[in-house]
């Protein structure tokens, strides 16, 4: 006797297919994202704080996080530092430039066609040679003046590249440099040879101070380093003074209007920074045009 419900056709119908990985199809599995529902094997799966989420669904979810910011709008955690590496290497290049073509380290001025070129003199500026307002800032007079403008460098630069961003960064240090220079060509002897990456790490120092400004810290530190230099600079013949303030009045002024000037948002790292920044740049620039015009009528031109 037999029964029809046992065995015969029912008994041996195929077992269903199992689930793949999405990601690998060749894998089989039976765990799925417990956020879009997707098949996954484990090595496509994260821990969530409910169940597991496969590694998609991870990066959406990362994406979708804002990622925190400084003061100055720049994103926090990033790698640092490598804008003030590349003006360090321009900075030796330069030197090492102008070693090679005057045939010593220690007197590199001597027969350099790229010193005479670009080392910064009121005279040949009012005659055309504009390449001296920012090229002189990459200059140096021996390896001591080299050395001690780079680990300046390294030191403040890192950390308000940190702070400001890349872009920023480069714009306070480029409007630094050229504050440094109109400064310079009103205030120093007309006859003066300057050179040197100082204005613009004074241009840091004082960018460094408004930074400790805006995170409510003492910027007592970062002054009294600034009186030390200040004061060496008058003391020591030899050494431009009003390079040094040009570029630290200009620096600080610039990073000034990135921090404290606020948008349409009413965040401090919109449009208007940007504005206060080319402003400062075109205060230098009209004050090296007037100084220009005013040596031209001095020389006869």
């Amino acid at each position: 006797m037999t029964n029809p419900g046992w065995g015969g056709a029912h008994g041996n119908e195929p077992t269903p297919p199992q689930s793949r990985c999405v990601r690998h199809p060749e894998r089989p599995t039976g765990l799925a994202c417990s956020r879009c529902g997707r098949p996954a094997c484990p090595e496509c799966l994260r821990p969530a704080a409910v169940g597991q989420h496969c590694v998609d669904c991870v990066r959406a979810g990362n994406a979708s996080v804002r990622r925190a910011r400084t003061v100055a709008g720049a994103p926090m955690g990033a790698a640092y530092g490598r804008v003030t590496y590349i003006l360090m290497g321009l900075n030796v290049l330069a030197f090492a430039v102008t070693a090679l073509q005057s045939r010593s380290l220690l007197d590199n001025t001597g027969d350099s066609s790229l010193f005479d070129a670009w080392a910064l003199f009121p005279p040949a500026v009012a005659t055309g040679d504009v390449e001296r307002i920012l090229g002189s800032g990459f200059l140096h007079i021996g390896p001591i003046h080299l050395l001690v403008n780079m680990f300046a460098l390294y030191i403040i630069g890192r950390d308000v590249e940190a702070i400001l961003g890349r872009a920023r960064y480069v714009a306070v240090y480029a409007v630094s440099l050229l504050g440094g220079s109109a400064s310079v060509m009103v205030l120093e002897a007309p006859i003066s040879l300057t050179a040197g990456a100082s204005g613009a790490i004074f241009g840091l120092l004082g960018a460094q101070a408004v930074i400790l400004l805006k995170l409510k810290r003492s910027p007592t530190p970062v002054l009294v380093v600034i009186g030390l230099n200040i004061v060496i600079s008058i003391s020591i013949p030899g050494i431009s003074l009003w390079g040094h303030v040009g570029g630290l009045v200009a620096g600080a002024a610039a990073t000034a209007g990135i921090l404290f000037l606020p948008n349409k948002t009413g965040s401090s790292q919109g449009r208007m920074g940007w504005i206060a920044v080319a402003g400062v740049a075109a205060l230098a620039v009209v004050i090296i045009g007037v100084r220009v015009l005013d040596l031209r009528s001095l020389m006869g031109l």
